[in-house]
């Protein structure tokens, strides 16, 4: 696991774009796993700021995100599928076909959860998966005692976890209580993946996953695992790690080694 720690949120941002822009560059057929919530809207502006420049092009890229709200239409206001729409979609050059998020309004949630891990398999797997990570460790919806082995699937949601996106609703009642979701094997399938965290607010579920016991009760711990996992946080998502002087000793401002 590569832990890389910048002076604040900004250059986090621009560090994980970096590693981002990289790998559609080095393969613009690429195949991008993409997140949602808080954490990504100024990556997601990053990305398009440099597409705007003429530096980056989606134009071959796929992509499949991670999750998507049970009983929510596409047009749903509160839906993935807008969030995508606004956040980046609309405003770069990607294939709109070669677009992917699971459908939450369908009569068959679990039928759609399956053949969305179909898909995933056809398209030849995820080469770089964007996560975030929530305060109680979860990574797309897999919350506290996920599975380690699951693949795409209906997970019930914390309360927790509902009180957190209960901002993007008129109430905690209507926030939904279900979601579809990548699962666990599935995202340490991905080739490499590109953990983004920022604020003390994350610090502790940071620490969790990055130095703490692999384990179910913190599904990002998985990422342990992965044999490319690159984790970006800014001062305050660090602020818990008991090894940070090290990390900072391998990846001094959060660059490479000089055998990365």
């Amino acid at each position: 696991m590569k832990v890389l720690i910048l002076n604040d949120p900004e250059a986090a941002i621009e560090r994980a774009g970096d590693i981002v822009s990289g790998a559609v560059r080095a393969r613009p057929r690429t195949v991008l796993g993409l997140a949602t919530g808080g954490t990504m809207l100024p990556l997601y502006d990053d990305l398009v700021a440099r597409h705007d420049a003429g530096l980056l092009s989606f134009a071959g890229a796929t992509t499949f995100n991670l999750d998507e709200y049970v009983g929510l239409a596409p047009d749903h206001p509160c839906s993935y599928h807008r969030y995508m729409r606004q956040a980046f979609f609309d405003r770069v050059d990607l294939d709109r076909a070669r677009t992917h998020l699971p459908r939450g309004d369908v009569a068959d949630p679990q039928g759609e959860a399956e053949d969305y891990e179909r898909r995933i398999t056809e398209a030849g797997g995820i080469d770089l998966q964007i996560l975030g990570i929530g305060r109680n460790g979860h990574i797309g919806f897999n919350e506290p005692t996920a599975s380690l082995g699951s693949r795409t699937r209906i997970k019930t949601l914390t309360d927790d976890t509902r009180r957190a996106n209960q901002r993007y609703f008129s109430s905690f009642e209507e926030t939904p209580r279900y979601a579809i979701t990548i699962g666990v094997a599935t995202i340490l399938d991905a080739r490499a993946t590109l953990l983004l965290a920022t604020g003390e607010a994350k610090a502790e579920a940071v620490a969790r996953m990055v130095e703490g016991p692999l384990s179910a009760a913190c599904p990002a711990s998985a990422l342990q695992l992965h044999p490319n996992a690159t984790i970006v946080l800014d001062a305050g998502a660090a602020s818990s790690l008991t090894l940070r002087s090290y990390y900072e000793t391998v990846h001094p401002g959060g660059q490479d080694s000089a055998f990365d």
